[in-house]
């Protein structure tokens, strides 16, 4: 019998080397994933962009949607916000405007974003006189659903209408978790809401998992942190963590995902080995 390799990973669990996983031979339904804290500066967006193109890359079909006012993500992939006639948000206040027709290619083969701008923050406020408020993202995005294999969905950093929008319309919740302590105190009020919105919307909706960000293995307090997730969460914790590089941002103003900014960098690795582990994990097809 082959030796078992025990080597501990950063969350304090066996490393495991997640398969390659096999081409498809179609694409659809999209399963939904909202990227989703309530806490800003926590690496949603980058996750989103990241991850979805570590997806592209093994032949998956990928919608990134931009649910944040602030088009974070747009920018990152080199569209700028101010410049856009339409966007998700004419999508969820005009029935007449085909999804299709605002989502853009982006330079990624398989990648694909429904971007957002300002404009999005005047939603929160129109929605709430709407019947069934909290579907209208679901409702949005049915269209297109047959089309793509995942949807990524980033969310603002808020647990308002629009974040509950997300967690309604999505089937699981990754939640990305910056490794200081302050980020802890804010995860069992986010895992309260989305027990609320299982309860009473979705009751579909799972957690994926937490995935550790920021991660430096030089500092007792972020081992101290992923080790208190860990005890706390168990098996929700991704075993891939994602560890801080200035490679991050400088792909951010390259307005391109680390997949090929910087593809043999160790933080590329990083979200090939998430999208990997999401697949094992039946979190994505």
């Amino acid at each position: 019998m082959a030796p078992v390799d025990t080597e501990l990973g950063p969350t304090g669990r066996p490393e495991i080397d997640f398969p390659q996983p096999a081409p498809l031979s179609s694409h659809g339904p999209a399963r939904i994933i909202a990227m989703c804290n309530q806490k800003g500066g926590v690496g949603k967006t980058t996750t989103t962009i990241n991850l979805g193109a570590a997806l592209a890359e093994v032949g998956r079909k990928v919608l990134l949607v931009d649910f944040d006012p602030q088009g974070a993500l747009s920018v990152g992939l080199g569209i700028n916000p101010h410049e856009l006639d339409v966007t998700i948000y004419n999508v969820l206040m005009d029935r007449s405007t085909d999804v299709r027709s605002v989502v853009r290619t982006t330079a990624i083969e398989g990648l694909d974003v429904l971007p957002a701008n300002i404009d999005l923050s005047a939603a929160e406020v129109q929605l709430v006189g709407e019947v069934a408020r909290e579907m209208v993202l679901g409702r949005a995005l049915r269209p297109v659903l047959d089309d793509y294999d995942v949807v990524l969905i980033d969310c603002q950093p808020s647990l308002g209408l629009l974040t509950v929008n997300a967690l309604t319309a999505a089937h699981g919740v990754l939640i990305p978790l910056e490794c200081e302590f302050f980020a802890l105190r804010g995860v069992a009020l986010l895992v309260e809401t989305i027990e609320k919105v299982q309860d009473r919307l979705n009751p579909r909706l799972e957690i994926d998992g937490i995935l550790a960000t920021m991660y430096d293995s030089r500092t007792l307090h972020s081992r101290e942190v992923v080790a208190r997730v860990v005890e706390a969460f168990g098996d929700n914790v991704f075993r891939t963590v994602i560890s801080r590089t200035v490679k991050f941002p400088d792909a951010s103003v390259a307005a391109e995902p680390i997949t090929t900014y910087a593809s043999t960098h160790a933080g590329a690795e990083a979200y090939r080995q998430l999208a990997r582990e999401l697949i094992a994990r039946g979190d994505a097809a």
